[in-house]
């Protein structure tokens, strides 16, 4: 079954309400990915289509209880994004291991600083067509 991703989003902005344990939660679980963070500027930072800031006053939190999964490589990427996730101040919320959903669905659950359910998930070997999609502006 073939299927396509990066077509639905832009970006994802979290507004988060200890940025500093945030920027340590992400950029340790990020590296692990193999997904480069970088710092936009002092108050927000951004790893592909995930954007983070902190909350400002009178600016709704972005939620508690948002799931986001991300792609993992193989199941020892799965292993170290779990323990990575919990060295840098995340909650256990599912060790990692196969899952009902479907054959070959494995993953590791935690929770962020925000209380966010956070994944990783290695759905069994696959093949792509490109590593990225690079967009840039039209001229």
């Amino acid at each position: 079954m073939e299927f396509h991703t990066g077509r639905l989003f832009d970006h994802v902005h979290f507004r988060v309400k200890d940025f500093d344990a945030s920027k340590r939660f992400y950029r340790a679980v990020m590296d692990v990915l193999g997904v480069p963070v970088s710092d936009d500027n002092e108050h927000t930072f951004s790893a592909d289509e995930l954007y983070i800031s902190p909350l400002e006053a009178g600016t709704p939190p972005s939620g508690h209880g948002l799931h986001l999964a991300f792609q993992a490589k193989d199941r020892e990427t799965v292993h170290r994004f779990h323990s990575a996730a919990l060295a840098a101040g995340g909650r256990d919320n599912g060790a990692p291991g196969l899952r009902h959903y479907h054959a070959n669905y494995y993953a590791a659950f935690v929770l962020d600083p925000d209380g966010n359910n956070i994944e990783a998930v290695f759905q069994g070997p696959t093949r792509r067509t490109a590593a990225s999609v690079l967009i840039s502006p039209a001229d």
